[in-house]
C-alpha cells in the first residue's frame, strides 16, 4: 500500500516502495511508543501491576504502528484493544487513516471503525464516570457524559476515516486516468505507425502513377520519332522528297512530345504554386546556360511524389494548405487525351508505315467521364508503340466499341512482314508496357485481356466501366484505406 501521489517505484526495504515511506513510519512508531509508554506507566498504577510492565506493554502497542502499510487492520485491531487502558490515541488515528486509505474492502473498513467509535465511548464513559465518583463537586447533567463521549469519539475517527477514503479515491482517479492516457498514447502510437504505412504507400503509388504516365506520353512519340529517323535514314539518298516528308514528321512528332510533357510538368507546377504553398520564385534559364541539378524534370516529379505523400499524411492536404492529390490527378486527367483523337493516333502510325484500320462500333451516348477516355485512348497508343517495337510494317486492326454501359477497345495485329518505311528501327523494350495498360484498366473496374493470336500475332483487349472515372476510383479506394 503506498501513499497517494508516492512513486510506484520499488526502492525501499521490505514491504517499503520508497526508503521515505520506511524512515516515515518508523518514526510515527517511535512516536507512538514514547506516549503509550507514557500513558502505559498511569495504567500500571491504576491497575496495581509493575511500572515495567505497562511501560513494555505502551512500547509494544505503539510500535505496531511500524505495520500500519503491510497489516492496517492488524495496527486498528491493537489500538481497540489498549483503548481500555487509554493508551494509543496516535496509533488509533493513523491506523484508521491508514486503513481506510488502503484496498481493504470497505465493510471491514466500516467494521472496525464502528469497533474503535464504541471502544472509545466505552473509555470516556468510564473515565468521565470515575471522575464523577472522586470529585463530588462534579455534578453534570445525565445527557452530558453520553454526549461528550459520542463527540470524543467521533472526533477520533471520523476524520482520518474521511480522509483516508478521500484519498484513496482521489489515488484510484490518478491511477485509472494514467491507464487512459497510456491506453491513449498506445493508440495513437499505433495509428501514426498506420498513417507511416499509408503514406509510404501513397508515394509508391504515386510513383507508379508518374511513371506510367511519363511513359504513356514518351514512349508512343518517340518510338515514332525513331520509326521515322530509321525510314529517313532508308530513303535519304534515294527520295530525297520522302526524306524531307519524313524528317518533318519528325519534327511534329518531336514538337508533339514535348507539348505533352510540359503539359505534365505544368500541372505539377500549378501543385506546388497553389494558394496555401508558395513556391519560390523561378528564374528562367538564358539562352545556352544548363539547367540547375533538380531544377525541373525528374526532380520535379519527385517532388510532386513527396508532396502527395504529404498530403495523405495530412488528411488529404499539405500541412501548407495546397492542393489535394484528388484534385491534381484530377486536372491532370482533364488535360489528358480523348477518344476523339483516335483518328489522328492511327494516322500518326499511318505515315509512319504501318498499315493500320480503324473500326468504331456504336455511338457514344453523352460521352464518358476524362478517366474513362484517357484510359481507353492509352491503351490504344501503348498498343501501337508495341507493335512498332516488336512488329514492324504488321497489320494492325483497331477496334472501339461504344456500348450501354461500358467502353471496350481492342489493338490486333499479324505477324510481322517488314517492309520499305517499317524497318526494325532496334527499340528497347521496358517491359512496363502491359502492366501499365493492365494497371489503369483495371483501376477503373474494367477487365484486361493480352496475349497471342492463333495467326501468330499479338491481341490486346480492354473494357472499361462508362460511369467511373480513374480519379473518382483513387478517390473511392482513398476512404476505403482511411476507413472514411
Amino acid at each position: 500500500m503506498t501513499e497517494p501521489g508516492e512513486s510506484r517505484a520499488v526502492g525501499g526495504p521490505w514491504w517499503w516502495e520508497r526508503r521515505r515511506s520506511a524512515a516515515l513510519d518508523v518514526a510515527l512508531g517511535a512516536v507512538s511508543s514514547g506516549e503509550c509508554a507514557f500513558q502505559g506507566v498511569e495504567f500500571a498504577a491504576e491497575a496495581g501491576v509493575p511500572t515495567a510492565a505497562g511501560v513494555v506493554l505502551g512500547v509494544v502497542a505503539g510500535a505496531t504502528l511500524v505495520l500500519r502499510r503491510r497489516w492496517p487492520i492488524a495496527v486498528v485491531l491493537v489500538a481497540v484493544a489498549v483503548s481500555p487502558a487509554e493508551m494509543g490515541l496516535l496509533l488509533g488515528i493513523v491506523g484508521l487513516y491508514s486503513l481506510a486509505v488502503s484496498d481493504v474492502p470497505r465493510r471491514i473498513t466500516v467494521l472496525l471503525t464502528g469497533m474503535t467509535a464504541v471502544a472509545v465511548v466505552i473509555s470516556t464513559l468510564i473515565r468521565l464516570q470515575q471522575g464523577v465518583g472522586r470529585d463530588p463537586a462534579f455534578d453534570p447533567p445525565a445527557w452530558f457524559i453520553p454526549l461528550v463521549s459520542v463527540a470524543l469519539s467521533l472526533g477520533v475517527t471520523a476524520p482520518p476515516v474521511l480522509l483516508g477514503l478521500y484519498l484513496r479515491a482521489r489515488r484510484r482517479l490518478v491511477e485509472s486516468l494514467r491507464e487512459r492516457a497510456d491506453g491513449l498514447e498506445r493508440e495513437l502510437a499505433l495509428l501514426a505507425d498506420r498513417a507511416e504505412e499509408r503514406a509510404e504507400w501513397a508515394r509508391n503509388e504515386e510513383r507508379t502513377r508518374i511513371a506510367r504516365e511519363m511513359h504513356d506520353v514518351v514512349a508512343h512519340r518517340v518510338s515514332l520519332m525513331v520509326v521515322h529517323s530509321a525510314a529517313l535514314q532508308a530513303v535519304a539518298l534515294k527520295d530525297p522528297e520522302k526524306a524531307s516528308k519524313n524528317a518533318a514528321l519528325v519534327g511534329d512528332m518531336g514538337r508533339q512530345a514535348l507539348t505533352e510533357l510540359r503539359t505534365m510538368l505544368g500541372v505539377l507546377r500549378s501543385q506546388q504554386q497553389a494558394p496555401g504553398n508558395p513556391a519560390k520564385p523561378e528564374h528562367p534559364l538564358k539562352p545556352g546556360q544548363p539547367e540547375k541539378p533538380g531544377g525541373g524534370g525528374p526532380a520535379r516529379l519527385a517532388e510532386f511524389a513527396v508532396a502527395v505523400a504529404g498530403s495523405v499524411r495530412g488528411g488529404g492536404r499539405e500541412r501548407g494548405g495546397s492542393v489535394p492529390v484528388a484534385a491534381v490527378e484530377e486536372k491532370v486527367v482533364a488535360e489528358g487525351p480523348r477518344l476523339g483523337e483516335l483518328e489522328a493516333l492511327v494516322g500518326q502510325s499511318r505515315t509512319a508505315g504501318m498499315a493500320v484500320e480503324l473500326s468504331v462500333e456504336g455511338e457514344s451516348s453523352g460521352g464518358y467521364a476524362a478517366g474513362v477516355e484517357q484510359t481507353a485512348f492509352r491503351v490504344v497508343q501503348e498498343a501501337l508503340t508495341n507493335v512498332h517495337k516488336h512488329a514492324p510494317g504488321a497489320r494492325t486492326r483497331v477496334r472501339l466499341a461504344h456500348r450501354a454501359a461500358e467502353v471496350a477497345v481492342q489493338v490486333e495485329n499479324e505477324p510481322s512482314v517488314a517492309g520499305d518505311g517499317a524497318q526494325d528501327a532496334g527499340l528497347p523494350s521496358g517491359g512496363n508496357g502491359l502492366v501499365g495498360m493492365k494497371e489503369r484498366v483495371v483501376a477503373l473496374g474494367g477487365g484486361f485481356v493480352s496475349g497471342p493470336t492463333d495467326a501468330g500475332g499479338f491481341r490486346v483487349s480492354a473494357v472499361i466501366p462508362a460511369g467511373r472515372a480513374r480519379v473518382e476510383g483513387a478517390a473511392g479506394a482513398d476512404r476505403a484505406r482511411t476507413g472514411g
